[in-house]
């Protein structure tokens, strides 16, 4: 199991926080089983490594007031201007109970479809898993290869031999293949020459309106 070191901060100023990320570490809090919500630092890098260790339901033992304590992350924040993790939160578990957490689904194989011009469409991208958390699944792979177009794979198709259960509707769609879209065509707003002529006549034939006096 990865360990992530952590140090109690008691200043939790605007100022405070700011330089604690300028010095590579991350403010972060940790809360749930047997653990008063605490507010703590870690080194952003070295989480960086433990969750491509772990993966993100990944169970971290947290070293929190000298002694080991057994976390998941449930959020972190991520500032994409600065590529800086600024915030963390970690919940502390118990290995015995149950938790839901969203799973990624992973597709796998070639479509069959596809090679004849379908579109491979995946409307969601996870689902809800419920176990321990040492039998959480990193993610969930879902072949696509015999699907043709027209085919779909549901929730029911997942193959689930882990000690797990998956929480959505079994008949929610996964992924399908649909048919290429035609371009439609663009519709001729032009009159046909003869329609055009023959509106010309009747606007010539047509006797001119007096003005009354």
């Amino acid at each position: 199991m990865a360990k992530l070191a952590s140090a109690n901060r008691e200043t939790k100023t605007r100022s405070a926080i700011n330089n604690l990320r300028n010095t590579g570490q991350v403010p972060a809090v940790v809360y749930g089983y047997q653990v008063e919500n605490t507010a703590v630092a870690v080194d952003e890098i070295e989480f960086i490594k433990v969750i491509r260790e772990v993966g993100r339901n990944g169970v971290i033992d947290l070293e929190l007031g000298g002694k080991p304590t057994k976390v998941m992350v449930t959020d972190y924040q991520f500032d994409s201007l600065k590529n800086q993790i600024t915030h963390i939160d970690f919940v502390a578990i118990n290995m015995k109970t149950e938790v839901t957490v969203d799973v990624t689904i992973e597709l796998t194989g070639d479509a069959k479809g596809a090679d004849e011009g379908g579109i491979v469409e995946q409307p969601i991208f996870e689902v809800q898993v419920t176990a321990t958390p040492d039998n959480i699944p990193e993610s969930l792979e879902l072949d696509v290869t015999e699907l043709d177009i027209g085919d779909t794979l549901y929730v029911s198709d997942v193959s689930t031999t882990g000690n797990f259960t998956i929480e959505n509707e079994e008949d929610e769609a996964l992924v399908t293949v649909v048919p290429p879209q035609k371009e439609e065509e663009p519709e001729d707003e032009e009159v046909e020459e003869g329609e055009e002529s023959a509106e010309d006549e009747e606007s010539a034939d047509a006797p001119e309106e007096s003005e009354e006096e």
